[in-house]
């Protein structure tokens, strides 16, 4: 069976300026994708031709086995929300009235706001903890409190597909782990599928269950974290020489980054294949 969300021999292009050519890509149904790759290799074009807001040169992105852009918006809307990398809010707005406008798509000419809409509103705050803000207004928030709301609005349309682009930058880590382990949490709990771009490698090995590399506009591999994360994969993805062990809190891939030999010399730890460290005996 086709997974509800695919992209098939893309070409993505901005004007002349093409990003990628024959890209192929499925997410799995009820997965936590999360797709790598180094900078402007297109992992948010890719996202965004999978949101419908890049129009494909060639090739479709495919939802519920239905050309995406042959959709109507508000249809899409109903089946997929996103959280764009630079999401902005009217000036003066509060936090409860951005949520709210996650029920767009389900608004209807002769039918605006409803029960169905103000339970949706109220589960979607407090799923995100942001209940106790709802009069504040969102320019006034701090960074992982605003990134809480735009998702709080996001779940709020409740859609089966939640596309998430780049959702911890800006953030400090505290509030990147807090943004992760709420997105983990919706998957988990919710039965969601999550796509994400993130650009630290450590983090996507660790809350991933699919996940896609890419670099130069091509998917270099994809499939579960524990066999795409090896040493050999991130040096030729990301150009780092390193080792990968296993993460001493969840045993998901941990990337090591060689230390420079340079400094350190002969007291440097010598790596098996394996990536255990073993000091040479002096």
């Amino acid at each position: 069976m086709d997974t509800r969300l695919r992209g098939v021999d893309l070409t993505l292009a901005y004007d002349d300026r093409t990003i990628a050519q024959d890209l192929g890509v499925e997410i799995p149904d009820g997965s936590f994708t999360v797709i790598i790759g180094p900078n402007a290799c297109g992992k948010s074009t890719l996202l965004r031709a999978l949101a419908r807001m890049l129009k494909p040169k060639r090739g479709a992105v495919y939802l519920d086995g239905e050309e995406i852009h042959s959709l109507p918006g508000k249809e899409v809307a109903r089946r997929l929300g996103l959280l764009p990398q630079t999401a902005t809010a009217p000036d003066g707005i509060t936090v409860a009235d951005l949520v709210a406008r996650g029920r767009f798509p389900h608004q209807k000419l002769l039918r605006q706001w409803s029960r169905d809409d103000e339970r949706a509103v109220d589960a979607a705050m407090a799923w995100t903890r942001v209940g106790d803000l709802a009069d504040r207004t969102v320019d006034e928030l701090s960074g992982g409190q605003r990134q809480r709301v735009w998702i709080a609005m996001a779940l709020a349309q409740e859609t089966p597909i939640l596309l998430l682009d780049e959702p911890t930058t800006y953030l400090d880590i505290a509030h990147q782990i807090e943004v992760l382990n709420l997105c983990a949490q919706l998957h988990e709990e919710q039965d969601r599928t999550m796509v994400a771009v993130l650009h630290d490698l450590n983090h996507a090995a660790r809350y991933a269950t699919h996940l896609v590399a890419m670099k130069d506009g091509a998917v270099l591999a994809q499939g579960d974290p524990s066999q795409v994360v090896t040493a050999e994969l991130v040096e030729a993805v990301f150009g780092l020489p390193c080792v990968v062990v296993p993460d001493p809190e969840t045993g998901t891939p941990l990337v090591v980054p060689r230390a420079r030999t340079s400094r350190l010399g002969r007291d440097a730890p010598q790596h098996s294949q394996h990536g255990v460290g073993t000091r040479e005996p002096a």
